[in-house]
């Protein structure tokens, strides 16, 4: 198979979808690897380590969408990726389709094999691939609001752990998955008073198990939201329903209780955010708005920032999926994976993952 990896163009984004390590097991295999030039170096790989793996270099991401059939990529196709895209290409990636119907329909329209990161999902329920960006983003999620509390950030000027005498900042973590355990780890690292509220009962045991009592658990309801949200010098977002648009479970009136300086983190943005007043994507180069006095951080590629741990997490995480379906192609890939099949977001022009249909209100049509 000719796989193809072309440099990721999304605002300040390092990652790159295939290593050098990767890439020498594929051509050894017989694929034929095409590496865009400059493609892992936000990551610390040089183009002549990808040559020495096997690969070849292309010039321009227009070759190596022209020649692959399989494209590797991180983050989804950006509009000036979308007439690159050749009609039933195997696009394998990180999709977040049910907050972009406008990528969906280019991806329907050119009946590409649209096979997303995030939905890939094992006989345990857990997200293999989403997972390693979840811990990454959850981390850092406490990190950057600790830095946009500090007044030269226009923040309150809270330290999140305060010291003797002086009581810590609040965090308050809407959602207790992955990226709410991880941010839960760094904000009590960090000495802050930690609250999550989650709206599964089995998962607020399991937090109070691992952190006992140095954590707040709240059932997610109106009245927790509002009670614990109004305390918040952090707020941050971690709601997922995977496949899904993340439902908007902190009001914009929740939001208007936070004092002035307090920070937004949501962490969701890629599901299109579960915080109202997260109207609007921002960028690694303009990460910021703010509204109501409070505020918001809602970057898409929250890893992008540290791609040298993004990169290594995330391809140790692909690269057995992505063998299965360079060595077997995607349909006997998909029959012999259930975990990988589950992956399938659209085929044949059909949006195959029912979060995405639902979201976007087109029509769902099962994986055969």
């Amino acid at each position: 198979m000719i796989i193809g990896v072309p440099k990721e163009i999304k605002d300040n984004e390092g990652r790159v979808s295939l290593t050098p390590a990767g890439s020498r097991v594929l051509a050894r295999m017989g694929n034929k690897i095409i590496v865009e030039a400059g493609a892992g170096l936000g990551s610390g790989f040089q183009d002549s380590e990808y040559r020495e793996s096997g690969a070849t270099i292309a010039e321009s991401a227009a070759q190596v969408y022209q020649e692959a059939d399989l494209i590797l990529k991180v983050k989804e196709p950006l509009p000036a990726e979308y007439s690159l895209l050749r009609e039933r290409q195997i696009l394998f990636t990180y999709l977040h389709l049910a907050a972009d119907k406008t990528l969906t329909e280019v991806l329907l329209a050119k009946k590409i094999v649209g096979i997303a990161y995030e939905t890939i999902r094992t006989e345990d329920g857990s997200l293999p691939l989403l997972a390693p960006m979840s811990e990454i983003a959850g981390k850092m999620s406490v990190q950057i609001g600790a830095r946009l509390l500090e007044k030269a950030w226009g923040g309150k000027g809270i330290l999140l752990g305060g010291v003797p005498g002086v009581a810590p900042g609040v965090v308050v973590i809407v959602g207790g998955g992955t990226v709410g355990a991880c941010a839960a780890k760094i904000a009590l690292g960090l000495g802050a008073e930690v609250w999550v509220l989650d709206v599964n009962t089995d998962r607020l045991r399991y937090l109070d198990d691992i952190f006992g009592s140095r954590i707040k658990t709240l059932v997610s309801n109106v009245y927790n939201l509002e009670h614990a949200i109004s305390k918040a010098d952090l707020l941050v977002g971690a709601v997922l329903i995977a496949g899904y648009r993340a439902p908007k479970i902190v009001t914009q009136e929740m939001v208007q209780e936070m004092a002035p300086g307090s920070v937004i983190v949501d962490v969701a943005i890629d599901q299109g955010g579960c915080i109202e007043t997260v109207d609007r994507v921002t960028t690694h180069s303009n990460p910021t708005f703010e509204k109501f006095g409070v505020i918001h951080y809602s970057v898409a590629n929250i890893p992008g920032a540290v791609p040298r741990t993004a990169t290594l997490a995330l391809t140790s995480a692909t690269f057995p999926y992505v063998l299965e379906i360079a060595n077997k192609g995607w349909e006997r890939a998909i029959s012999d994976n259930k975990a990988l099949a589950q992956g399938i977001n659209t085929l044949d022009g059909k949006v195959t993952n029912k979060g995405v249909a639902e979201s976007l209100d087109l029509p769902y049509h099962e994986l055969i």
